[in-house]
């Protein structure tokens, strides 16, 4: 019997620009009898040759992801370097746990402080903001703009400006990109924040890319405290791969706490293939990943400008997204999005006004090529669609805490108002509610659940 190969710990730690991917491979080869999880113990169950062979457990010499010693946690030095951050931390659950990560130490920081937290949030948050914020009672003070629809929520620094002199936050909380790609004035806002004394959160979770995409356009490099990357959106890693960023200027505990906040939240299993996967990407950054994204933002601006001569009209100012503005050509968005569809080509996301397409540099110059025949074959309408309603300014009746805990029933949403909204439910994409719960449903409510298709909604008994 042929006699089994036991790498070394010190063969397998591998000094790299991706040592957890080094780390696995070794482990892969060594023939080691692996008596611990996962339950397929390397086999190529799922008909793929070293899926299984390289998805491990946190065993020696592995490192520990929210206690790193060793290979993660020279990864995660690594992404530090790429992103220019004090500390980068991985989650293989993406961004959502890095959100409850961020709310947990600005709260950390207010009971420091012998305060209760408050958070100055803009209105279009991703649904995991709310349920945090509600289960950690935090306060939040909700900033509205008049755009309509959920998703976007465009404020100017003079009004964050006034929030912030009134209300006199620990933190505000702004979600930029946004899906429909508008970007915040993040440097404006940040100044803004520094003079008050408050710190500035982003969840740029559709934004991993703009590291590379030209200097100056990542939130941390424009001044944000903290954000979170869902690398795997817009960067070639697994779903599921993200990163909470910390910078510089942040109080020097939140680098201390940031794994243990971390911790609080996520699963003790994390997936060591999404972990290879980031800490891959740290090469690829290396070997001038900036430069295919900058030759990629050349391409889609030349068919962004090229389909606007034909008509098309575009929202947001995301380079690497194509956000069609589908009322102004005639079509509902989920209508532009079954074109596409019949054509072989699947949509980031559609509502009733808006389509979104999000490619990377990973996509061929055929799929541009197919892309932009398809959108020019359709032919340019004159109908008239109305305009999404503006988000009520919510008022609550019970904190939001208290509303999620409550006894409550699922009904129509035709016939919701006047109730109380129990659970802040809504599908990703675009995982932004059309109401907090604790908040009394209203008319305009009513209207945007119709708007949006909302048929049902769990309310307070």
């Amino acid at each position: 019997m042929e006699e089994m190969k036991t790498l070394s710990e010190a063969e397998l730690f591998a000094e790299s620009y991706a040592p957890v991917c080094e780390f696995a491979k070794g482990y892969s080869r060594s023939g080691t009898i692996r008596m611990h999880m996962p339950g397929h113990k390397g086999a190529a169950v799922s008909g793929s040759e070293s899926l299984e062979a390289l998805d491990i457990t946190e065993i020696k010499g592995a490192d520990e992801l929210y206690h790193p010693e060793g290979i993660i946690l020279e990864s995660e030095r690594n992404a530090a370097r790429v992103f220019g951050t004090v500390r980068t931390v991985y989650s293989a659950e993406g961004s959502s746990l890095c959100i409850r990560a961020m709310l947990w130490l600005v709260k950390s920081a207010a009971v420091r402080a012998g305060r209760r937290p408050l958070i100055a949030a803009a209105r279009n948050v991703h649904k995991t903001f709310i349920t945090a914020s509600a289960l950690m009672n935090i306060d939040i003070e909700w900033m509205y703009s008049d755009t309509p629809g959920l998703v976007s929520c465009i404020l100017t620094p003079d009004e964050i400006d006034r929030t912030v002199s009134g209300k006199h936050p620990d933190a505000v909380y702004i979600t930029s990109p946004d899906y429909l790609g508008n970007i915040a004035d993040i440097k404006a806002i940040s100044e803004i924040c520094r003079r008050h004394g408050c710190l500035l959160l982003v969840d740029n979770a559709h934004g991993a890319y703009l590291k590379f995409a030209g200097k100056g356009m990542h939130p941390i490099e424009c001044g944000a405290d903290m954000c979170c990357d869902s690398a795997h959106k817009t960067l070639p890693v697994l779903t599921g791969g993200a990163y909470l960023h910390i910078s510089g200027q942040a109080p020097e505990y939140f680098a201390e706490k940031a794994d243990s906040a971390m911790s609080v939240f996520a699963s003790t299993s994390p997936s060591y293939l999404i972990l290879q996967s980031l800490d891959n990407f740290n090469r690829l950054a290396e070997e001038g990943f900036g430069n295919t994204v900058k030759d990629t933002v050349e391409r889609i601006c030349g068919i962004r400008n090229r389909l606007s001569r034909r008509g098309y009209r575009f929202a947001g100012c995301e380079p690497m997204k194509l956000t069609i503005d589908a009322n102004a050509y005639g079509y509902r968005g989920d209508e532009l999005a079954e074109q596409l569809r019949r054509n072989g080509i699947e949509c980031e996301f559609a509502d009733p006004g808006y389509l979104v397409l999000m490619p990377s540099p990973f996509n061929s110059p055929d799929d541009f090529e197919k892309l932009e025949r398809t959108l020019e074959r359709i032919p340019k309408r004159s109908l008239f669609f109305p305009k999404p309603p503006v988000p009520e300014r919510g008022q609550y009746v019970m904190s939001p805490g208290e509303a999620m805990l409550s006894e409550s029933e699922i009904i129509s949403a035709a016939e919701s108002e006047g109730r109380i909204l129990a659970v802040s439910e809504v599908s990703c994409p675009p995982a932004v509610p059309a109401a907090v719960c604790g908040e009394r449903i209203t008319k305009r409510t009513v209207d945007c659940f119709r708007y949006y298709d909302i048929r049902t909604v769990q309310v307070v008994l």
